[in-house]
């Protein structure tokens, strides 16, 4: 039920970082899933740095989302080149 959990949250935060972030980037469903689940363990994992999080503990929807549209902007940039 884990995974399930995760690709659904994956999806939700990958879309919120779509709908925020102005542009169009032409991604499908599996690449809006990685979005958003890559958006999450960066946040988790920078929250752990600067101590916002323990290690074992997930990252916060807004920190995930705001990650997430971060990835989003340096894809659309490297995609530009």
């Amino acid at each position: 039920m884990g995974i399930i959990w995760t690709i659904v949250l994956g999806f939700v935060i990958g879309v919120i970082a779509k709908l925020l972030h102005p542009g169009k980037e032409n991604m499908g469903f599996i690449a809006t899933i990685i979005l958003g689940i890559a958006g999450s363990f960066l946040a988790g994992v920078i929250g752990q740095f600067l101590g916002w999080y323990r290690a074992g503990e997930g990252a916060g929807f807004i920190a995930s989302v705001i990650v997430a549209i971060l990835l989003l902007a340096l894809y659309g940039r490297i995609r530009q080149r």
